[in-house]
């Protein structure tokens, strides 16, 4: 059931139904749900996600809802507002009409999870729960109201009896309909607010219809340099949040479109949500996460699938939480959200070295447990899911064997994500306090980086791959074999044949990357799902590897092309894909790619992250071109700031308040701000150090300047020359406190 009463009023009304063109009141389970009726076509569409929804602008608490409807050849835009978190105002325009608009008819139901009936008091639909009232109401009078028992039965109305039907016509029942028509109506307005009083709802409803919101609310959002990258990211996350009403609880699922019951969990994708809705909310983020760890089993893994009919518990995907977790914390700075998930996710990486490790030396392979009754549980492809990349030809080769439960590759992509996960597991428990358990996890990843580099680096092809337990290397390779780079296993040396592998085009590179596996492989040309496809979580992966080890210039090429490859498909079609030709860049040239995926914003979020970044290796990071660039309101740890670049002057924004400003090119890493110290290292292009100004509530406080540890003359301040500076030194502003009067 769809109602929960705790969520926060800002975001009561908003897309929470599995009806994406419905707006819900959460605490109450009231919804407003648009029907589109076509003559010709003889069909009523509650619209369902899919082909006749084109998704649009979405604030994640329902500010701004924006989407287009094409059904029978008519295109309706309908645009959702809200200025009072308990009042909706929403619009619809007719933009092409595929038929005379007398025909055409738009809908409006308002009805409620509990069946409780709903009246029409000749104004307004109205429907009563405890002691609150909603109202339902038009700018217009429409041109009738009929009543229905379920939303289904006013579209089989519309579809046996046609629009030109009076014999539906109430004022009374679970379901009230306000129909209108694209020929009386091609534009309108209407509004549903919530009161402790019919007649105050009804006021609320009509007031709000009588005035035009004062201004458009200020979302999330990215011009200049990739340009709409925050905002892609921001709309996907939107529109695939939704309420869980099995497990009470709201979610971003990933997709709409795929539907594998009445709620389904991937546990990888789960924390790519939680990553992505932290950059701009952070209580979704911290639910996303939750839903995530939810699945962890009584044997220590995560479930690598739970929906309403089936979970995978004999299996898990690859140990990925703990880092999704550390780069969460890094950016929200909430330490209770480490201690919520550390138990859970430290039992599941022990999990892995207990289970997936059958002869003891030190590197797992994917397998299925004798636990659980799920599908495919005990099975050559059961086992594969774990590595989350299931018919990739790198697997091709792999035996299953049912003593050990296991296949008989060792996975490079894998035992790199359980090392990141060790080294992450490393820094929460530090953070935690938990000294033993850190130096423990530390020690772990130490030893599984050099048996990556002893056992998985292929000296003859030079380059990281796939291999049996106790045999030789796989024939195909992918992009799992720079996964050595962001978890700190390759040498220098190794670094640098990857780059050349990297920028092969017979190999990795190309106008498209990265494929699934590499071009000259014969399963490339196969083209489906894993086997040569571009998939957005794994160059969001590779990314982070590359400026791990300071390519920062082949990884701004990634996002560069990463961008390309998403716009092609975003910019007029708004797909957002699963996967993507990685000959022609399409998303949909075949049927086994949903598109409207989750972690297909991972594409755009590299976008985010080539301006602004907050990571492991290189903290909190700001990328300055000398291009323009806008970005924000984004979460950091000083709170939600605007970036903004402008003839070459970067500077940082908190709300009104200037915090810093550098006229330099390059990168500052390792932001600090703090109440008595700002800090940041400088790696700066050559002769283009600039000037750093810190805003003025800052410059009025500096007591002392340094460099790496060096002091350095104070009558720079305010405006600091940096042209002394080698680059990666550190620059430290010590401040005096504030004290409250």
């Amino acid at each position: 059931m769809i109602v929960e009463s705790t969520v926060a009023p800002a975001r009561a009304w908003n897309t929470w139904s599995d009806r994406p063109a419905a707006m819900t009141f959460l605490p109450l389970g009231v919804h407003v749900t648009p029907l589109l009726y076509s003559t010709s076509q003889r069909s009523a569409t509650l619209l369902p996600p899919g082909k006749d929804l084109l998704f649009g602008r979405h604030d994640m608490d329902g500010r701004l809802v924006e989407f287009e409807t094409r059904h029978g050849g008519t295109e309706i835009a309908f645009r959702y507002e809200k200025d009072d978190p308990y009042c909706l105002l929403g619009t619809w325009e007719g933009k092409v009409l595929a038929e005379w608009g007398l025909r055409y008819w738009l809908t409006l139901c308002l009805s409620s999870e509990c069946g409780t009936t709903v009246t029409y008091n000749g104004e307004a639909a109205v429907i009563r729960l405890g002691y609150r009232y909603v109202a339902l109401m038009g700018d217009m009078a429409s041109v009738q109201v009929t009543a229905h028992e379920s939303l289904e039965a006013v579209a089989k109305d519309f579809d046996d009896n046609g629009y030109f039907h009076t014999g539906s016509r109430g004022t009374s029942a679970t379901v009230i309909a306000l129909r209108f028509n694209l020929e009386m109506m091609r534009k309108g307005r209407f509004a549903a607010a919530v009161a402790d009083s019919e007649v105050l709802a009804v006021a609320k409803a009509r007031a709000a219809l009588e005035r035009a919101f004062e201004k458009e609310p200020v979302l999330p959002a990215q011009i200049g340099r990739h340009a709409g990258a925050l905002d892609a990211v921001r709309d996907v996350m939107a529109w695939n949040t939704l309420y869980d009403g099995i497990n009470r609880r709201p979610y971003t699922t990933f997709s709409r479109i795929w539907n594998l019951g009445t709620f389904a969990v991937w546990y990888n994708d789960q924390t790519y949500s939680a990553l992505m809705t932290a950059l701009i909310d952070g209580q979704t983020a911290r639910e996303n996460m939750a839903v995530a760890t939810a699945s962890a089993t009584p044997q220590g893994n995560f479930a690598c699938l739970a929906t309403s009919n089936d979970t995978w518990v004999d299996r898990t995907q690859a140990p990925n939480g703990a880092f999704m977790t550390w780069m969460i914390y890094l950016r929200q700075r909430e330490r209770s959200f480490l201690e919520c998930h550390y138990e859970a996710l430290s039992r599941n990486h022990m999990w892995w070295r207990r289970e997936r490790d059958p002869d003891g030396m030190g590197l797992v392979s994917c397998g299925t447990s004798d636990v659980g009754e799920s599908l495919y549980k005990g099975t050559h492809f059961g086992a594969r899911n774990e590595t989350g990349m299931d018919n990739s030809p790198t697997h091709d080769e792999a035996l299953y064997s049912p003593e050990t439960r296991t296949l008989s590759l060792l996975d490079v992509g894998l035992n790199c994500s359980l090392t990141l996960d060790a080294e992450c597991l490393a820094h929460i428990a530090r953070e935690l306090g938990r000294t033993e358990d850190a130096q423990t996890f530390n020690a772990l990843a130490n030893n599984t980086r050099s048996k990556i580099r002893e056992h998985l680096w292929d000296h003859e092809r030079r380059i990281f791959a796939n291999r049996q337990r106790h045999g030789g290397f796989v024939h195909s390779v992918g992009p799992t074999s720079f996964f050595p780079l962001i978890c700190g296993a390759a040498t220098p040396e190794q670094a640098q044949s990857l780059i050349g592998h990297f920028s092969d085009p017979a190999r990795f590179n190309g106008p498209f990357m990265i494929p699934n596996v590499s071009r000259d492989d014969p399963a490339f040309a196969d083209n489906v799902y894993w086997r040569g496809r571009i998939w957005p979580n794994v160059n969001y992966f590779v990314w982070h590897g590359l400026r791990r080890y300071g390519f920062v210039a082949e990884a701004s090429l990634l996002a560069e092309r990463s961008m390309a490859l998403f716009n092609q498909s975003w910019t007029e079609r708004r797909i957002a894909a699963e996967n993507y030709s990685a000959i022609t860049g399409e998303a949909n040239d075949q049927p086994d790619t949903d598109l409207f995926y989750s972690w297909g914003a991972m594409l755009p979020m590299l976008g985010v992250a080539d301006v602004m970044d907050i990571n492991p290796w290189a903290g909190w990071e700001l990328h300055n071109t000398g291009t323009d660039v806008t970005l924000g309101p984004i979460h950091t740890p000083i709170g939600q700031v605007i970036m903004a670049v402008t003839n070459g002057r970067m500077t940082l924004f908190r709300g009104q308040e200037e915090i810093l400003s550098w006229t330099g090119t390059g990168r500052l890493t390792e932001l600090t701000i703090s109440e008595a110290l700002m800090s940041c290292r400088i790696h700066a292009h050559e002769g283009q150090q600039g000037v750093l100004t810190p805003g003025p509530t800052y410059a009025a406080r500096i007591v002392e300047l340094r460099v790496d540890g060096s002091p350095l003359s104070a009558t720079q301040n305010p405006n600091i020359d940096l042209s002394g500076m080698r680059r990666g030194q550190r620059l430290d502003l010590y401040l005096t406190t504030l004290i409250a009067a």
